[in-house]
C-alpha cells in the first residue's frame, strides 16, 4: 500500500482557507496593541529572567521527550534521542494539519522508520500516546474551567467547555477502542468468507482482510500491555505534567512577572495555560494557530491581565513551547525513508 499522502484541490483550497483565518487572526491579535508598547516591555527582560525561560522551556521539551519514551520502552528499548526525534516530528505534523491529534496519525510511519518497530506495536504505542494526552489534557483543562468558571463570559465558556469535553470524549474512546480491536475480527471474518466466493479477486481480497485481521490483533494485544500498565500512566502523566503545565506556568509567570504584572494565585496559572489552550483540538486552523492565541488574550484579559501585557506574553509561550520544538522537527522529518512505509509486510 503506497502510504505517500496525495491531496486534492479541495484539501489544498481547505488547507489554505485554514492557515489563511490563522493569519488573519494572528494580525487581528497583534493590532489590538501597540507594537511599541510590546517592544518596550519585551526590552525590560534582565539575563536572569531570560535564562530561567530558556532553562524551564528546555526542560518542558525534554519531558514531552520522555513521553514518548516512557511508552515506547514498555513494548521495545528506545534510546532517548529516538524517542525525542518521534516527537519533533510529530509535533511538526500537528502544526501542519487542523487538529492537535490528527497529526497523531503520522506517528505509526515515524516509528517505523526511526526505531523499526512493527506497524502493529507502533499502532499501538501511538494511539496510547494519543489516548492519555487527550485524557490528561480534558482533564486538567476541566479542573482549570472550574475555577475560572465565574470570570469568563458565556461565549467563552462554552467554546472552552466544547474542546475540553471533545478532549475527554476522544482520549476515552481512543483507549477504549484500541483495547477491543479484536472485537472487529468477527466482522472481518464474515466479510472474508464472502469476498472469497468473488471470481478471479476473492482470493487475494480475504488474503487481505486476513492479513488486517492479524495485525489488529497484534495491536490490541500491544495496547492492553500499555494501557494496564501503572508504570506507563505514572511516567507518562509525569512527563505531561511536567511539559504541559509546570514548564508553561512558570515561563508565563516569569514573564507576567517581568512585565510587573502579579497573577493571582499563581497556582491556578498553570490550569488557566491548559485550559485556554484546549482550543487546540477544535480542527479550525492548523495547529490552532491564530485562534489560540485570539482565545487565550481573550481569557486571561478576563482574569485581569492587561491586553498589552498578555500579547506579546502568549505569543513567548507558544513560540518557545509549541512553533520552535515544531520547527525543530522539520529536519529530523526530511530523513523518514518513505521507501519503506508500506503496512504490507
Amino acid at each position: 500500500m503506497d502510504s505517500v499522502p496525495r491531496f486534492t484541490p479541495r484539501q489544498v483550497a481547505l488547507n489554505a482557507l485554514r492557515y489563511g483565518i490563522g493569519v488573519m487572526t494572528l494580525w487581528w491579535v497583534l493590532s489590538q496593541v501597540r507594537l511599541t508598547e510590546v517592544a518596550s516591555l519585551l526590552g525590560r527582560l534582565n539575563a536572569a529572567t531570560i535564562t530561567a525561560i530558556a532553562l524551564v522551556s528546555v526542560g518542558g521539551v525534554l519531558a514531552r521527550f520522555y513521553t514518548w519514551h516512557v511508552v515506547l520502552n514498555r513494548i521495545q528499548p528506545v534510546s532517548f534521542r529516538a524517542a525525542g526525534s518521534t516527537d519533533l516530528m510529530v509535533n511538526f505534523v500537528n502544526q501542519l494539519l487542523p487538529s492537535r491529534l490528527s497529526g497523531r496519525i503520522a506517528a505509526p510511519f515515524v516509528l517505523r522508520s526511526r526505531v523499526g518497530m512493527a506497524y502493529a506495536d507502533a499502532a499501538a504505542v501511538s494511539g496510547v500516546h494519543t489516548g492519555v494526552y487527550a485524557v490528561l489534557y480534558g482533564a486538567t483543562a476541566a479542573v482549570g474551567i472550574a475555577f475560572a468558571f465565574l470570570r469568563l463570559s458565556t461565549e467563552i465558556l462554552l467554546l472552552l467547555g466544547l474542546s475540553t469535553a471533545l478532549y475527554a470524549i476522544a482520549g476515552t474512546f481512543v483507549l477504549l477502542a484500541g483495547m477491543n480491536l479484536a472485537a472487529l475480527d468477527r466482522v472481518a471474518d464474515a466479510i472474508e468468507r464472502s469476498v472469497r466466493t468473488i471470481p478471479r479477486v476473492g482470493a487475494s481480497l480475504a488474503d487481505h482482510i486476513d492479513n488486517a485481521s492479524e495485525f489488529t490483533a497484534a495491536s490490541t494485544d500491544a495496547f492492553r500491555v500499555l494501557a494496564r500498565s501503572p508504570t506507563m500512566w505514572l511516567g507518562y502523566a509525569a512527563g505531561w505534567a511536567v511539559a504541559l503545565v509546570v514548564a508553561p506556568g512558570v515561563r508565563v509567570w516569569l514573564l507576567l512577572n517581568a512585565f510587573g504584572v502579579a497573577f493571582e494565585p499563581a497556582v491556578l496559572l498553570p490550569l488557566y495555560l491548559v485550559m485556554a489552550y484546549s482550543v487546540t483540538l477544535l480542527p479550525l486552523t492548523p495547529g490552532g494557530i491564530g485562534v489560540t492565541e485570539a482565545t487565550a488574550t481573550v481569557v486571561f484579559v478576563a482574569l485581569g491581565v492587561p491586553s498589552s501585557v498578555i500579547v506579546p506574553v502568549i505569543f513567548i509561550d507558544r513560540f518557545l513551547g509549541v512553533y520552535l520544538p515544531a520547527l525543530g522537527g522539520w529536519y529530523p522529518s526530511l530523513q523518514l525513508d518513505l521507501s519503506n512505509l508500506s503496512i504490507d509486510e
